[in-house]
């Protein structure tokens, strides 16, 4: 365990080596517009006017030398061009207004969801993630220039996902590289065969590590030998397959295996509602780290060079712009290792981004890591052993008592002063599954951390981690793999607040809404056995968290930053655990903490961050990945009194339409007043509750 002098020590010295250093050489060199078209067949969107579309690539270098690259594992294993440089190419895909005086600014960028973009469906409604569908129009009506580019190399083409290709490490004699990898795969449907990167969120799209060796038989020289094992549930015993079982092939009914170095085939084939788990040797890493100097180098480029080295004019190049990065999920956790690693200093010293957004991004990320896996999560049932949530967990700087490290999120920035403005974003779910209280308070959750003067962290109450854009919805989706149906409390409304209260804030200095979130002080965030929610007909509610504890992964792993080369998998535990503190309810059981939406003051439900694997599923009685659960009002009292329902019925709140509309109107006002909603959306959803009333929620 490292002293917290010691700790403090080393980390002044490293931000004083940053804060000396020269201009850091990474840059983006080229850039290839393949591709102009009119976007959304010309529509135009009000001030904004009609927009276009630019489709290319931008190609970048990085020095691996400079002390501003050197913490990207294994740079200086990466081979280098004729300029001593390390080079990666990445997809751009550009929205900007046809007339650039009718853009508000402003460049804003999207770290991509797997190669998704989430711009226009986040903020516009959107239907479609392939920039075909404007939505409602928000962001191009307010004149936002948007920026999507791949970050993520071990992503495969394919279905419009944004790219990014880096080089392979090589040890220095040329020879490949080789270390431990462990998969977890899991399967929909049954399958003879799978790719060996085949977890829930990553068996269809993303790369494999190639085994160093198909001979899964043969212990090598220092005794290492692959293993295959499964269980149910993630804290169950793991039960051994035996290495006669499965090898490194695909088969295929009535065909004999093929030799594969990605691919591994079970005898019986791999069974869905079963948690396998694949611990081999492979070969051939990725740099995955140059992600992150993609992510600085694009918006340095885009913002300040009208042109590149070879004369190309810069596609945005516009005086005066400012730079706004938004992120979702996997994307808003990068972002925040992206900053805690010091990439948001760009190679003249400057701000990359003057204003970051991470929706739903609590934790860090695995991506800085030989090997990694950045397509993986943090589950309490699924990828619950991938690095995800190492101290530090929030911005405010404090010390662990279990490891004994003091630090924030915002050390390395805070040393070079370039420290964006910060709206931080999530969903009750981050708060019950996602541990995001950590981000709240102290590691033991003993005390709320204070608010600090460039940050503001907001979240969203009862309501899970995706988000549908319907304002004012009537039915339900039939559960599938949960116990309850999901949560369609959506996020769009607050979010597009929070956008433009970003904008006014980096843009014009206007101080944005104050914080909004649960807090141990006013009794809104607490253990979970205190939470006192209502008696349910028919909801088991379980008091339970998803379990952080210090993980080892092996010497040569630094979890002060999610880097290094992972050697011990699975990880040890530590027997200590953090404090998950959760939100308190109200006596229907909606979030009495964070940002109160429309659905939530004017309810027609009980709407939750929490929902369960069914008990014939994987993980049953486990948190259901990603998950919420709504729990429908009766429509009148004689309903609820037969159902023993404690909550009151649609008909005793809002005894008329007009009751129910003039309730939604004097919510509407107060989150107004707030900044945390906009006028325009307001009337949407005012309009839409006087069209359908305090119509019951129902599953089709």
């Amino acid at each position: 365990m490292a002293k917290p002098h010691r700790a403090l020590a080393a980390l002044s010295l490293a931000c004083a080596a940053i804060a000396a250093a020269p201009e850091a050489k990474a840059r983006i060199t080229r850039v290839e517009i393949t591709e102009t078209t009119a976007a959304f067949d010309g529509q135009s969107f009000g001030s904004g006017g009609r927009y276009e579309r630019l489709r290319g690539r931008a190609f970048g270098e990085v020095d691996p030398a400079h002390p501003g690259n050197a913490i990207i594992q294994d740079i200086a294993l990466a081979p280098r061009n004729a300029r001593g440089m390390v080079e990666y190419e990445t997809e751009i895909d550009i929205l900007r207004p046809v007339e650039a005086t009718r853009g508000n600014g402003v460049l804003l960028f999207d770290i991509v969801n797997r190669g998704n973009r989430r711009l226009l469906s986040l903020y516009n409604g959107a239907t479609r993630v392939d920039n075909t569908d404007p939505g409602d129009g928000m962001l191009m009506r307010r004149g936002y220039t948007l920026v999507f580019f791949g970050w993520q190399p071990d992503l495969t083409a394919g279905d419009n996902r944004v790219t990014m290709r880096v080089p392979v490490a090589r040890n220095a004699d040329g020879s490949p590289i080789t270390g431990v990898v462990r998969s977890e795969i899991v399967v929909q449907a049954a399958a003879p065969a799978v790719n060996l990167s085949s977890g829930n969120f990553t068996q269809l799209f993303h790369t494999s590590y190639p085994t160093a060796s198909r001979d899964n038989r043969t212990a090598g020289p220092d005794g290492f030998l692959p293993r295959l094992t499964v269980r149910t549930r993630e804290a169950d015993a793991r039960q051994e397959i035996p290495n006669d079982r499965w090898s490194f092939a695909d088969c295929r009914p009535g065909q004999a295996p093929q030799p594969s170095d990605t691919q591994i085939c079970l005898d019986g084939g791999f069974q869905p509602g079963r948690l396998y788990e694949l611990v081999y040797r492979g070969k051939d890493p990725l740099v995955l780290g140059l992600g992150y100097a993609a992510m600085r180098d694009l918006p340095a480029f885009m913002r300040h060079a009208r042109t590149d080295d070879a004369g190309q004019a810069n596609p945005i190049y516009r005086d005066g712009t400012v730079t706004l990065v938004h992120g979702t999920s996997q994307s808003g956790r990068n972002m925040r290792l992206f900053l805690h690693l010091g990439f948001n200093r760009d190679e003249a010293g400057r701000r990359a981004y003057d204003g970051m957004l991470p929706h739903v991004g609590g934790g860090l990320a695995a991506m800085n890591i030989r090997f990694a896996h950045p397509g993986r999560a943090w589950g309490e049932q699924i990828d619950h052993l991938y690095p995800a949530y190492d101290f530090p967990f929030a911005y405010a700087r404090v010390t662990d008592p279990i490891t004994g490290r003091t630090a924030s999120v915002l050390d390395r920035c805070e040393a070079t002063n370039t420290c964006p403005r910060i709206i931080h974003a999530a969903t009750a779910l981050e708060v019950w599954e996602g541990r995001q209280s950590l981000g709240l308070t102290d590691p033991l959750g003993e005390r709320d951390l204070p608010d600090l003067p460039n940050v503001r962290t907001f979240i969203m109450g009862s309501t899970q981690h995706s988000t549908g854009s319907d304002l004012h919805p009537t039915r339900l989706a039939r559960p599938t793999l949960c116990e309850y149906p999901s949560n369609p409390n959506t996020h769009l409304q607050t979010m597009r607040a929070l956008l433009v209260a970003l904008t006014d804030w980096v843009q014009r200095d206007v101080p944005p809404p104050a914080s909004v979130h649960p807090r141990i002080a006013d009794g809104t965030l607490v253990r979970p056995d205190q939470v006192r929610f209502p008696a349910v007909p028919g909801v088991a509610f379980r008091r339970t968290t998803n379990p952080l504890r210090v993980m080892e992964f092996g010497p040569g792993y630094n979890p002060a930053d999610l880097t290094g080369i992972i050697s011990t998998e699975p990880p040890a535990e530590g027997t200590r655990e953090y404090t998950l503190l959760v939100p308190q309810v109200d006596a229907d059981g909606n979030d009495l903490g964070g940002v109160r939406s429309l659905g939530v003051q004017v309810p027609r439900a009980t709407l939750t961050g929490w929902n369960y694997f069914r008990e014939d599923r994987f993980g049953g009685g486990g948190f259901c990945n990603l998950q919420g659960s709504a729990f429908p009002f009766a429509a009148t009292r004689a309903e609820r009194v037969a159902a023993n329902d404690p909550r009151p019925s649609l008909e005793e709140r809002y005894p008329t339409r007009e009751a129910y509309v003039a309730a939604l109107r004097q919510a509407a006002s107060r989150l107004i007043a707030q900044r945390l909603l906009l006028e325009e959306d307001a009337a949407t959803a005012i309009a839409a509750a006087e069209r359908d009333g305090p119509v019951a929620l129902r599953v089709p």
